[in-house]
């Protein structure tokens, strides 16, 4: 789980247990009076309905404390929030190691730097108003909120890449104005920041000049509905953390992107404009870790010309890259969503099959196998027995 936004920042948990000692209860087992003694539960509880902790002054992300609720003792779901999250806290930073939490505070402080000096240009874009920020159709389907009517606006081109027009062009020029301001206040102020990830050298993160809680809203009420449905084998429908930022291609900027795959379990990623030529997306299939370099298959290979206003949905470990934006300038914005407890939960899987691609070819694989020997053998206790 990324706690600010950057990608590698991670804290995979809070889970079944950690090498700091915070061992998990099973949700049968009676908890513990004394708070310092409380245990988290294994199995979160699903219909408890977590508090909201936006306006809260925390250590970590307002949407991490909401996640980690339902894995609360019983006896804390009712308490006041400040004492939850003395809770929670406690939990969170035993888990987190020293130096880590020295370059958390550090990013922290440097986003309050930001925050603190720039001026936002257009700051109705700061809070999230659906009616003005999504096309009609995409804002009912949300509402609807059901399978047919989230395929009713989605083409699925390729299996388990998603398309579909989202943001109105109103909100995609809002939104490049104000990245245009942001990057012409950190060249007048001579401010250095830091860059989206490793692969781009153009580009902001949105999180650190404000957009994080729009982007949270963003992630929350209206990706993670779609990807409860689509995506929920790889935690589309526990997604409780984000990764927002614009990457730039064109002429002067970045020209295109390598192979790879995302710090995410879904990525969204939007055309905001403006003209250009070229920088295709290209697909090659899902991988887990252990197979994210093996080849391609036929069926798996796919591109993607972008459309501005329109967006991409896949998971983040459907291997991908962009070819080269021949002429004009491209920005998209990219929101890569987390889910802790997806994270964690792998760390106990060996077979990844229901979204791996090559994990699910050697499982039939050793069925075919598998299936032959019995033959075999069947006909061979035939032979025997005529």
């Amino acid at each position: 789980m990324s706690l600010d936004g950057r990608p590698g920042d991670r804290l995979e948990g809070p889970l079944p247990v950690t090498g700091n000692g915070v061992v998990l209860e099973d949700s049968n087992r009676p908890a513990l009076a004394p708070m310092s003694s409380q245990r988290l539960r294994l199995i979160p509880n699903k219909d408890h309905n977590p508090d909201n902790y936006d306006d809260m002054e925390l250590d970590f992300s307002p949407s991490i404390f909401t996640s980690l609720e339902r894995f609360l003792p019983p006896s804390m779901l009712g308490m006041p929030r400040h004492d939850k999250v003395k809770f929670m806290t406690e939990i969170l930073l035993k888990y987190l190691p020293h130096g880590e939490r020295n370059r958390v505070q550090k990013h922290r402080d440097y986003r309050q730097k930001i925050i603190s000096n720039y001026q936002p240009l257009h700051r109705e874009l700061y809070s999230m108003h659906p009616a003005t920020t999504f096309v009609a159709p995409f804002l009912k389907a949300v509402s609807d909120n059901t399978e047919e009517s989230f395929r009713r606006i989605m083409s699925e081109p390729s299996p388990g890449v998603f398309t579909f027009e989202m943001f109105q062009p109103q909100f995609c020029e809002l939104l490049l104005s104000e990245v245009e301001n942001f990057e012409k206040w950190v060249n007048e102020a001579k401010f250095r920041i830091m860059r989206p990830n490793t692969m781009n050298k153009y580009g902001a993160v949105l999180d650190d000049f404000g957009l994080e809680t729009m982007l949270d809203k963003l992630m929350e009420n209206f990706i993670r509905p779609i990807s409860k449905v689509f995506f929920a084998e790889v935690g589309g429908s526990t997604l409780d953390s984000h990764h927002g930022f614009v990457v730039e291609y064109g002429e002067d900027r970045d020209a295109d992107l390598g192979f790879h795959v995302d710090d995410s379990e879904v990525t969204l990623n939007v055309c905001l404009g403006k003209q250009f030529s070229g920088g295709e997306l290209f697909f090659r299939g899902t991988r887990c870790d252990k197979h994210v370099n093996s080849g391609s298959h036929s069926e798996e290979i796919f591109d993607y010309s972008h459309v501005p206003g329109c967006a991409v949905l896949h998971r983040g470990r459907h291997r991908h890259g962009a070819r080269a934006t021949t002429s004009g300038h491209r920005i998209n914005l990219l929101l890569w969503c987390r889910s802790s407890v997806f994270r964690e939960m792998k760390k106990y899987q060996k077979d990844f099959s229901s979204w791996c691609g090559e994990c699910l070819r050697e499982k039939k694989e050793r069925q075919c196998i598998s299936i032959r020997a019995t033959k075999r053998l069947l006909r061979r206790e035939g032979e025997s027995t005529a």
